[in-house]
């Protein structure tokens, strides 16, 4: 296979989201579920609350997605930067994967502090308190900017296809299938207490993860082999896998 399998990508996303994003910020769903939500509101008022959250995270995945794909193609400009891209891409994928597993601190280190901004503490604060429809969605876009290893890995992945298309697309279908455990949680309080069943999920994705970055630094190695091959050829997301 010479392209980004979707069934992979959703496979890492939804893993990883039981996992992972439960841990991460599983603390801000049941915050806003304890805060926003009146516990008399109906089920169809809740299931709303909850999903424009979702689908606010999924657009700022899906922009940031366009913007790391674009960065991408940047280096598009011959054979050799072209694998090199893919190879890079590929350890750090593994990196990422050695460090969700807790082995080392690479994501550590490349996180920013966006969350720890006085502009951010002060907007979340602000949309928090807010009973509007609209501030659960753009809640979720805030939520969308925090640091987290997991997001990186995905942004690393939008690069490697070198395309604001294809980057987009991988960050919406990464985003797309992380909604069932956020989801879940915003009416289930106790899968954030699941310790040892996201500890399972958690160790299922960074296998994945990394051997998703072994199959793209291998994609880099038939680039360099295959002349003629384009970088869109190793990683265009082909909708019919």
């Amino acid at each position: 296979m010479d392209s980004i399998n979707i069934i992979t990508i959703v496979s890492i996303a939804f893993l990883g989201s039981f996992g992972h994003c439960i841990g991460m910020c599983g603390g801000i769903v049941l915050a806003y579920s304890t805060i926003k939500i009146e516990p008399a509101s109906s089920k169809i008022s809740k299931t709303l609350a909850h999903l424009l959250y979702n689908f606010g995270r999924v657009l700022t995945y899906t922009i940031l997605g366009v913007m790391f794909g674009a960065l991408g193609g940047v280096v598009i400009f011959s054979n050799t930067a072209n694998a090199a891209l893919l190879i890079i891409a590929g350890i750090a994928m593994i990196l990422a994967g050695l460090s969700l597993m807790g082995k080392i601190k690479f994501l550590t280190i490349i996180e920013h502090s966006i969350s720890s901004s006085n502009f951010y503490k002060k907007s979340f604060q602000k949309i928090l308190h807010s009973k509007s429809n609209s501030s659960f969605f753009i809640l979720g876009m805030l939520n969308g900017l925090l640091p987290c290893g997991f997001v990186y890995f995905f942004a690393i992945t939008a690069a490697s296809t070198a395309s604001p298309i294809y980057g987009a697309l991988v960050m919406f279908i990464f985003g797309i299938s992380t909604i069932p455990a956020m989801f879940s949680l915003g009416f289930l309080s106790s899968l954030a207490s699941a310790t040892s069943f996201r500890n399972m999920m958690m160790s299922l994705s960074s296998v994945a993860v990394i051997l998703y970055g072994t199959f793209t630094i291998y994609n880099g190695y038939t680039y360099l082999s295959n002349p003629h091959k384009t970088l869109r050829d190793c990683c265009k997301v082909k909708l019919d896998k």
